[in-house]
């Protein structure tokens, strides 16, 4: 009985590798790559796939799939790991592993396979995405099994089985990249403190080469989907998250560097570029403030953020969990109307204005010149009941003090 086998493929020298291992072995492979906006050529892909041994190459354009199904959700719960990362590698995953069991079941495939290391989160993100939308599927992960200790023994593999490998000398970085922004480690960046050098960077300048001059970007949304850029509308959000990369990029916007937690329990240094997302979510989160009541913004900004980003970076994508704090950000979201201008400028992004027609700002209320409509008389009754608690402990404090005895 045949072995048949899905692997998540990208070209790269891990899964190129993978599938000559894997037929060795006895399997059938069956690439699937997905176009979710990395930039790159995948018009080889299929034959460089098939060279590698696979009976049958899929290449796919996700693009807007991903911009709307993964990407808007999680800007709409604002959800960053650790209060900085954006998600953008996580956020591919589970989208890639839904297809994989997508087409092991159009080619009765028993088994689909990635190319994720042993300490790595990616294992996580992809085995529990198979296992919640077809716990019958098996999962393959060649690199936590096979023989080869370094890059220089998978090259001499590839060589060896005359698999199609770069041969120019590549950059030491790991690069992962997608529409909603760019993954970087290894190399230098492997030691914390030294400061990411300026070609582990593709799509941000360095604020030195930023333009001299700021520039104004305004982003309209309509129930919380970003539609505008200046005034060009969008058919496709994939598109209009591209052209926010670029024009943050242009200034320098959207570099993180951080030391984050990984799922295994190792800390890793990691770089991000997220131009796109990182002007979206200031956009967002302004306007959000601006049409949500007190109560419901600072329980949103409590609980909401935090929890998303760990749902999607846990591998949890397929949860019951995400679905209802989805259903909770959709109910939100329908209140974000209108528009922000930022102010881009040497690696800063700054909110400059912002107007909804749901806003809840009242001008009247707000202002202090002529036109103020508010009970300042009854401010003064209000700070005596909220202030009340206080002033009962203050009290006690000072018959205690008065007594000679300690507070505690």
């Amino acid at each position: 009985m045949t072995k048949r086998v899905v692997l998540a493929y990208s070209g790269g020298l891990d899964t190129s590798v993978i599938v000559r291992w894997l037929t060795d072995r006895g399997y059938e492979v069956i690439t699937y790559t997905a176009d979710v906006g990395q930039g790159e050529e995948l018009d080889e892909i299929p034959s460089k796939a098939k060279a590698s041994g696979a009976v049958h190459a899929i290449v796919e354009d996700l693009k807007e799939e991903f911009a709307r199904e993964y990407c808007l959700p999680t800007l709409r719960a604002l959800a960053l790991y650790e209060g900085k990362y954006p998600l953008t590698a996580s956020l591919s995953r589970p989208l890639i592993a839904k297809k994989l069991v997508e087409y092991a079941q159009k080619f009765e495939a028993d088994y689909v396979a990635h190319g994720s290391t042993g300490k790595g989160n990616d294992q996580v993100r992809f085995e529990l995405s198979v296992w919640a939308l077809n716990p019958d599927l098996e999962v393959l992960a060649p690199v936590r099994e096979w023989e080869f200790k370094s890059r220089e023994e998978e090259v001499e593999y590839a060589l060896k089985h005359k698999i199609p490998v770069k041969a120019t000398k590549e950059k030491p970085y790991s690069i992962d990249k997608n529409l909603w922004g760019i993954s970087i480690e290894c190399g230098p960046l492997e030691d914390p403190w030294v400061e990411p050098p300026e070609d582990a960077f593709e799509w941000t300048v360095s604020v030195k080469k930023a333009p001299e001059e700021p520039e104004y970007v305004e982003i309209e949304f309509e129930e919380g989907t970003p539609v505008a850029i200046n005034g060009k509308r969008y058919e496709k959000l994939s598109q209009l998250i591209m052209d926010l990369n670029t024009i943050g990029g242009k200034h320098g916007v959207g570099r993180i560097d951080m030391v984050e937690n990984r799922l295994v329990g190792i800390k890793s240094r990691e770089v991000y570029e997220a131009p796109g997302a990182t002007l979206l979510y200031e956009a967002y989160r302004d306007l959000l403030s601006l049409v949500l009541d007190r109560f419901t913004f600072h329980y949103f900004l409590t609980h909401i953020p935090h929890e998303y980003a760990k749902v999607v970076y846990e591998g949890l994508w397929f949860s019951p969990l995400r679905e209802a704090l989805d259903a909770f950000t959709l109910s939100l979201s329908k209140r974000v109307n209108g528009t922000v201008r930022l102010k881009l400028y040497k690696g800063h992004v700054q909110v400059v204005g912002r107007k909804s027609p749901n806003s809840l700002y009242v001008e009247d209320l707000a202002t202090y010149s002529e036109k103020d409509a508010f009970d300042h008389k009854a401010g003064a009754n209000f700070t005596k009941v909220w202030g009340l608690p206080l002033k009962v402990l203050g009290r006690v404090r000072k018959n205690v003090s008065d007594s000679g005895s300690s507070f505690r």
